[in-house]
């Protein structure tokens, strides 16, 4: 009982000095940011690693719900500097794991006082531990794995604590610099974080990528344990299954046959019904094996799903077929509908370099890699270089809000494909996706889709 009581002790302190940790987050953010500012008032238009280190070590010593923002952070093109990006990019989401007390609490918070006996078994060490809560592994009582995610406490505030330093973050970019207008980023990134709270929604979004995705063999999706779930607790099969980046060095036979399984995984529902998994953290995949060897991927996270309004994805399709046959008023009216405000000749121009790069890949109909000879640490740089020199003689331009996730998910694919080097006629499986939309149709599937798992339809 001692024990127990010092771990409860251990686990009370730890969550009590969440306050602290993020006055200091604060603290920091502003100091790193007030050297920013100093620095381009004396015309030193330069970021330092120094400071950039300092504000992924300020970051990264939180972990907590932030982590998600800082990585999100630095996947939008140019939206900090690229020292910032670069050091971003290297945060991972592992919190702290609860202790087994506080386990036990908790479970019995969101299960009742019998909590332990609905289950086979449950393993009070956390298998997987992340930013907004962690994965304990356990069975049913006939046998069956099942994966049982557990919300830390007190997130909601967390969140908006969180919230709170991004929304300071942005606007100390829009004091240094006018080239992009953070307000509706601001916007969509606090909508998804809050979504990824209320782990009943994640339990439908998960229904509706098993509907979605039950006639793709080489994609598997967990199924959902209702009665042993809640709003903070979401149980579902344990998937079992290997790192993704594991298979870098396999042949390429089945690095592209995982490649496949990702682009179905994320581009059939896009094409079906306007939904994306717009978390591209590579833990969110493991790989299963069929007859010892790879044979596609589990498709493991649902708290960031982005259910689009039809229009949104008519202009996906009318921006490609633009690029495609260079049809310039289709292209506009492309941005027109995503929403971008206040278009000229010149802005649609630059617009263009940042889509000819994320549609690249698509464009052409020929097998290639994602790269296509660019070396991985500069895939995408130089584009984004050219898109902030142009911004600054003839922005600034406004990012729609649903523009971001679409952008963030679409790089998250990339990477994938760069880490397996895949070689594939992306042009073919994109067609094959998109061949006959039909925006009416599309939105007779989305609200169908949406009604059988009780998701509200998109306005």
């Amino acid at each position: 009982m001692p024990q127990d009581r010092d771990a409860q002790d251990s686990e009370a302190n730890r969550f009590s000095a969440r306050a602290a940790r993020y006055a200091r987050v604060g603290a920091g953010v502003s100091g790193v940011a007030a050297r920013l500012a100093t620095q381009r008032l004396l015309g030193r238009d330069k970021t330092g690693a120094s400071d950039a280190a300092a504000l992924a070590q300020m970051l990264g010593g939180l972990k907590g719900p932030i982590m998600k923002v800082a990585q999100l952070l630095a996947t939008v093109p140019d939206l900090v500097p690229p020292e910032y990006a670069s050091e971003l990019q290297k945060l991972q989401s592992e919190a702290p794991p609860m202790g087994a007390a506080f386990v036990t609490r908790r479970m019995m918070s969101e299960l009742g006082p019998d909590w332990r006996s609905r289950f086979g078994s449950f393993d009070l060490k956390p298998a997987a531990a992340a930013s907004l809560g962690q994965v304990h592994r356990a069975t049913s009582h006939d046998g069956a794995g099942l994966a049982v995610k557990l919300q830390y406490p007190d997130m909601q505030s967390a969140v908006e604590a969180d919230l709170r330093q991004l929304d300071l973050l942005f606007a100390v970019h829009r004091r240094l610099t006018s080239v992009i207008d953070t307000r509706e980023i601001a916007k969509e990134i606090g909508a998804r974080i809050r979504e990824e709270l209320d782990y009943e929604r994640e339990a439908k979004h998960a229904r509706l990528y098993a509907n979605l995705l039950a006639h793709v063999p080489e994609v598997r999706v967990p199924g959902v344990h209702g009665d042993l779930s809640t709003k903070r607790l979401l149980t579902l099969d344990w998937l079992e299954g290997r790192k993704i980046l594991g298979f870098k060095e396999a042949p390429v036979a089945i690095r592209n046959r995982l490649a496949i399984a990702m682009f179905k995984a994320w581009w059939h529902p896009v094409g079906q019904i306007g939904v994306i998994h717009g978390d591209p953290h590579l833990g969110n995949y493991t790989v299963f094996e069929e007859g010892g060897e790879a044979a596609g991927i589990n498709l493991l996270d649902y708290g960031c799903i982005r259910i689009f309004p039809p229009r949104f994805l008519a202009g996906v399709v009318d921006l490609y077929f633009g690029l495609l046959h260079d049809d310039r008023e289709r292209i506009v009216h492309a941005y027109e509908t995503w929403g971008f405000k206040r278009l000229t000749n010149e802005l649609v121009d630059i617009l263009n370099i940042w889509a000819r790069f994320i549609y690249g890949p698509l464009l052409e109909d020929r097998v290639r890699t994602i790269a296509d000879g660019v070396k991985p640490g500069e895939y995408g740089r130089r584009e984004a270089f050219r898109v902030h020199q142009a911004l600054r003689e003839k922005g600034p331009v406004t990012i729609p809000r649903e523009f971001v996730f679409m952008d963030r998910a679409a790089i998250g694919l990339g990477a994938v494909f760069l880490h397996l080097d895949a070689e594939l006629n992306f042009h073919r499986m994109f067609q094959a996706e998109i061949e006959h939309f039909d925006r009416d149709a599309l939105a007779a599937r989305q609200a169908a889709a949406l009604a059988a798992v009780g998701i509200a339809a998109s306005p």
